[in-house]
């Protein structure tokens, strides 16, 4: 794939992997990108995952096609990315390796050596002249790793983002960049909108015309929408206008309840209602739902003192990436001792600007006619 006169793509697509990093379903598989740019000298743009190690070379000796490569630049020691820089070095072995000082200990680690004889280490606004082109460095510590930097080339006026602005499915794969990109970065880079924010900045200040991410496709055009969503996405801000709902249930109480909630907030005229059975959905989803909208409501159980297992989990993947700036509201469902709502509030004690919503839903075994009118209560407050 020709991106640009002299920058060429030489990644690939992985159609067989099921779970990413081992957790999350990625139905449409990923895609492990690579580039070079060929100047006056060439320049190797990371690597690919170890099971694409033959493929990936050869997409690089095509592009290359008899020329040998000056620079081997590593964004990202992640394996997915990072797995083959030893074949490359075995295979190129005049070539210089450009990688942050925190990526060559980590070489060490991984290849048993740190390719010190080889190695180039960059800091933040170092720069590298191809010919034509000159390449300018800047660290992006967290975004999701310690040692990640990204690159700006000044010609063709591209950044090479790392793991920035990408997301989950091969670059064959048809489908809605946002819903696939949200899930991606709320699952992986999410707990870090401090750092991922302060990437988005330095970017901010520099004239891009294509982002060229380590996962996803190539950004060339309306590049204001994803820069924008990035910003929404690393400040924890409200993306949509709606509501969330996140239930568990049992012997179905609680998953009526929460039906009925969503029928009052569709009634009432919410823009956007989301629904998620956590002992059922894809708990990624839930979570990306949960920091795209400004409401969500928590509907469980009390279960053993405390609150239902799939529930927790929920709540602590929330917690995990700094969940907050958010209105949260409670339906509680218990027979004996109700513990749910006590336990929901106090797990997020230290959470960032959490607002109760003031109108909370008391289940004691089974709906009553007071519960509906907690839960029209509730929905009224919630579309203010």
């Amino acid at each position: 794939m020709v991106i640009t006169k002299d920058i060429k793509y030489i990644g690939v697509n992985d159609k067989k992997i099921d779970l990413f990093e081992g957790q999350f379903m990625v139905e449409n598989g990923m895609a492990y990108n690579s580039y070079v740019i060929l100047d006056e000298k060439v320049a190797v743009f990371d690597t690919a995952d170890k099971n694409f190690g033959e493929e990936w070379l050869k997409n690089l000796k095509n592009a290359l096609n008899g020329r040998t490569p000056d620079y081997l630049i590593v964004s990202h020691m992640e394996p997915d990315h990072s797995a083959n820089i030893k074949n490359f070095a075995d295979s190129y072995k005049d070539a210089k390796i450009v990688a942050s000082e925190k990526a060559f200990s980590m070489m060490g680690q991984f290849f048993g050596s740190d390719f010190a004889d080889r190695k180039i280490a960059v800091k933040e606004g170092d720069t590298l002249l191809l010919g034509k082109h000159t390449l300018t460095f800047y660290t992006a510590p967290m975004v999701h790793w310690p040692e990640v930097i990204v690159t700006y080339d000044d010609v063709d006026k591209i950044l090479f983002s790392a793991d920035a602005f990408g997301k989950f499915g091969t670059l064959d794969t048809d489908e809605d960049w946002a819903c696939e990109a949200r899930r991606y970065y709320f699952g992986i880079v999410g707990k870090y909108g401090v750092q991922a924010n302060a990437l988005l900045n330095k970017a901010l200040k520099l004239d891009i015309k294509t982002i060229c991410p380590l996962h996803g496709p190539i950004l060339s055009e309306n590049l204001e929408y994803y820069l924008n969503l990035y910003k929404i996405w690393t400040s924890y801000g409200v993306e949509t206008d709606g509501v969330v709902i996140c239930y568990t249930s049992v012997y179905g109480g609680t998953k009526a309840a929460a039906e009925l909630l969503a029928e009052e907030l569709k009634k009432g005229g919410c823009p956007k209602v989301a629904v998620n059975d956590l002992a059922r959905c894809d708990m990624a989803e839930a979570v990306e739902d949960a920091f795209r909208y400004g409401k969500i409501v928590l509907a469980t159980t009390t279960y053993n003192a405390e609150i239902f297992p799939f529930m927790r989990i929920f709540i602590d993947e929330l917690l995990e990436r700094n969940f907050q700036n958010k209105t949260v509201g409670i339906i509680e469902n218990g027979t004996w001792t109700p513990m749910a709502e006590k336990v929901i509030k106090a797990r997020f004690e230290k959470s960032k600007n959490i607002t109760f919503a003031e109108n909370a839903v008391h289940i004691r075994s089974v709906m009553t006619d007071k519960n509906k009118d907690e839960i029209t209560a509730l929905a009224q407050e919630l579309l203010k």
